[in-house]
């Protein structure tokens, strides 16, 4: 009993530290206990089995809502030592807080006693190293093209003071087989990390580690190391460190990696450099993630217009003039979204980051918004600010692709009950107000929860139901719309329902010409 209430204590703390960088709704709407399942909203395909780790198994799943496809990887809590809790509780909190278009998504997490489960975006592409295997060598367009998604990959993980600590090419998964578009996985060596610290463990896959890891004395910078094994692969067909383990770790301590002159005479001197750039042994004379993708090599092989088109300039103003609840319900769809449908989005978001970090700053923003619509500093502010609803003066990914629902992404029916569960925490079919205070905490955007539920309460019940929502949802809720739905809601009820003992009494007044309803519910 000690033991599961000081797992239960853990946990709590990892989604507090989580929710701290993600957001809070963010985090809540995604994190399930009990009674609520991971069988209430997945098929579990136990026959299915896309990979393993060194934590277990990972099974395919089908969503019970729209039935997409994703990854399932269940970790048990009973009996379960310190040490290994403790690792499964820094990969759970750390892959709570990722997102970024080039890291793949943990989608819903699932705590019961017996275990904890996370489901995860399928990637159904196959691991770069598959790609290599079967092609051999990248062309230096293609290895660029990789090199730049891994880079901002590892930029933005190293921005909010990630390391990943196993960088190589199995962890970068393809997102579907015809694509060409990467995503970092496994945050099972990852660790959370403060500059000017050092850390000891020695850890990853000996043919990629970086020198000072052997020494068990590094920082982020193991990653980049990491990283320009992985791009040699790319570009020259071969691993730089081979042979026993002795005489890989004597050639990575000395930097001495494998040169054969037929290969790299087939390779330009930008791609070269790049890539002694980064095998460098000394951590602080080695490029950065930032310098690496201010290198010649990938800036003058990526054709990328800078150009945000009007309809995402306008997606996004629309969103920060909608009401507080209306962001909340939008952004918890963000987590729900396809890859296909994230995909029509998201090379804008990259864009808008120009220093790319993996979030848009209020400059990027308002340089944008000033171009296109002629919007000025202080509107510009209050767009940023809607936008930004982690209050971290930063715009995330999520929070982005929030603004682009229902205007350059489909308000489908999977999305709108999608996003319902989530904010149905306890499974009762109904958003009440504890469901809400649960998910956005006492407030939202300046606006108490039960203000917030008044805003689609159409029939005064003091809940939410998924008929209301869908109602709230797909309509512009201008305050006589808004009268005007409820008593659409009401009028539906009370034909489908002649003798529910639930009665309905609705006064129409009429006020300065415009017709008003008080709706009054009374439960005998």
């Amino acid at each position: 009993m000690g033991q599961a209430a000081g797992h239960e204590h853990g946990l709590d703390n990892v989604i507090k530290r989580a929710a701290s960088r993600a957001g809070k709704f963010t985090i809540s709407g995604r994190y399930h206990r009990m009674p609520r399942k991971i069988e209430d909203d997945y098929i579990i395909l136990k026959k299915n089995v896309l990979g393993s780790g060194y934590n277990g198994k990972v099974f395919e799943a089908r969503g019970r809502t729209g039935g997409g496809t994703y990854a399932v990887k269940g970790f048990k809590l009973v009996g379960v030592p310190r040490e290994k809790r403790e690792e499964l509780e820094a990969e759970c909190e750390i892959f709570l807080a990722m997102d970024h278009p080039h890291v793949a998504r943990l989608v819903d997490v699932y705590e019961s006693q017996e275990q904890l489960a996370l489901v995860m975006e399928c990637m159904s592409g196959g691991e770069l190293f598959g790609r290599v295997q079967k092609l051999k060598r990248f062309t230096e367009q293609a290895a660029a093209d990789a090199a730049r998604q891994m880079l901002l990959a590892v930029n933005y993980i190293h921005g909010i003071g990630v390391v990943h600590r196993d960088i190589k090419l199995e962890n970068f998964l393809f997102e579907k087989p015809e694509s060409d578009f990467l995503k970092l996985i496994d945050f099972g060596f990852s660790k959370i990390w403060k500059p000017n610290t050092t850390m000891r463990l020695s850890c990853g896959t000996l043919a990629y580690v970086a020198p000072e890891v052997l020494d068990q004395n590094y920082t982020s910078q193991c990653d980049l190391w990491s990283l320009g094994v992985t791009v040699f692969i790319l570009l020259f067909g071969y691993m730089p460190f081979s042979g026993n383990e002795d005489k890989q770790i004597s050639d990575i301590k000395n930097g001495r990696y494998t040169v054969k002159p037929a290969k790299w005479d087939s390779v330009s001197g930008v791609a070269q450099d790049f890539v002694k750039k980064l095998l460098v042994v000394k951590a602080n004379s080695r490029m950065t993630a930032e310098d690496a993708l201010k290198h010649p090599f990938i800036e003058q092989r990526h054709q990328l217009t800078n150009e945000v088109n009007n309809e995402i300039v306008s997606a996004l103003v629309d969103f920060g003039n909608a009401s507080a609840f209306r962001r909340a319900c939008l952004s918890m769809m963000a987590w729900s979204l396809t890859n296909e449908e994230r995909s029509k989005v998201r090379e804008a978001f990259m864009q808008l980051d120009e220093d790319k970090t993996g979030v848009i700053k209020i400059g990027e923003l308002k340089k944008v918004l000033e171009q296109k619509c002629r919007i000025h500093d202080e509107d510009a502010t209050r767009i940023f600010q809607a936008l930004d609803t982690t209050q971290s003066d930063e715009i995330h990914y999520s929070e982005f692709l929030a603004a682009m629902v229902s205007t350059r992404i489909a308000l489908h029916d999977d999305l709108l009950l999608a996003a319902f569960k989530r904010f149905d925490v306890d499974n009762s079919g109904k958003i009440t107000v504890e469901n809400l205070r649960e998910v956005l905490g006492e407030s939202f955007s300046g606006n108490a929860v039960e203000s917030i539920m008044k805003e689609a309460d159409l029939t005064g019940s003091g809940d939410i139901s998924y008929e209301e929502w869908i109602q709230y949802l797909r309509t512009n809720a201008t305050s006589d719309r808004h009268k005007e739905m409820a008593a659409q809601l009401i009028d539906h009820r009370l034909s489908e329902s002649p003798h529910n003992e639930k009665t309905i009494a609705i006064k129409s007044s009429k006020k300065m010409g415009t017709e008003t309803a008080q709706v009054c519910c009374c439960i005998h």
